[in-house]
């Protein structure tokens, strides 16, 4: 189906893993527009409740294949690349309606940390790391890293980090509050699948709200989401997951949501 990542479905979850291991995962062309499409695609599927992205090999990714960029000589539109395929790259993850896992197993960096931060929650293994790399090849930040790391560490580590482009390792981004959940590479996969246990049985409506909410939340103030947080209680409590949820609740077992 795809040359450039692997896309699998397996009890609920979708596994989107980006497969150029040789060059640490860097997006070319084809990558971009092939995880552009697997993030379109496991969105409308309704056989997906939480989606997993990961990168093969010791790496998760390294952001621009600076290789793909040089074959340019030069003619390449830095802007265009960023308004047709980072762009449509951070949104389709931002915005869709499943939750997102990030399976950090090695180095995040440029477009590549961006990524991981744009996921809902981030697993990382101690061998992982992220650089905001893009000041040391005289670029500026793209891919929504001038949003996410602010409202995470706030505005003085942020600019640190960016512009002094040092690594960052999994310690230190758990420290910092970026990172969810810190393990040991060997229990990577156990944590993640902690994670999408719990997702791939929750309320899917739900879910999808929620998320919606908390991203709305970060630009909008106080009046506005209490406004916005009736709105969508009631467009939950229309649900049959609600009333399933209620009556689990009552008769004393686990709710088994069907996403209607």
């Amino acid at each position: 189906m795809y040359n450039s990542l692997l896309y699998t479905i397996a009890d609920g979850v979708c596994t989107i893993t980006l497969n150029r291991p040789d060059v640490y995962n860097a997006f070319n062309e084809e990558l971009s527009v092939e995880f552009i499409d697997a993030l379109k695609k496991s969105a409308k599927d309704d056989a997906v409740r939480v989606v997993v992205i990961t990168g093969a090999g010791k790496a998760f990714c390294s952001g621009q294949d600076l290789q793909d960029v040089k074959k340019s000589d030069g003619k390449r539109s830095l802007g265009d690349s960023v308004l047709r395929r980072y762009n449509p790259m951070i949104l389709g993850v931002r915005e869709s309606p499943k939750p997102v896992v990030c399976r950090l197993n090695g180095v995040a960096a440029g477009a590549g940390a961006s990524l991981a931060m744009a996921c809902d929650i981030i697993v990382a293994s101690e061998a992982a790391s992220l650089v905001q790399a893009f000041a040391n090849i005289g670029l500026v930040l793209d891919s929504g890293s001038s949003f996410f790391l602010p409202g995470l560490i706030g505005y003085n580590k942020a600019f640190e980090l960016c512009t002094l482009g040092s690594k960052v390792t999994a310690k230190e981004a758990f420290d910092l509050g970026i990172i969810n959940k810190l393990v040991a590479p060997e229990e990577l996969d156990a944590a993640v699948k902690a994670y999408t246990d719990r997702y791939a049985t929750a309320a899917p409506k739900s879910m999808a709200i929620i998320k919606k909410m908390l991203n709305k939340g970060l630009t909008a103030n106080l009046r506005e989401m209490l406004q916005y947080e009736a709105y969508s209680q009631e467009i939950a409590g229309s649900t049959e997951d609600y009333k399933e949820g209620v009556t689990a609740f009552v008769e004393k077992r686990k709710a088994v949501f069907r996403g209607k």
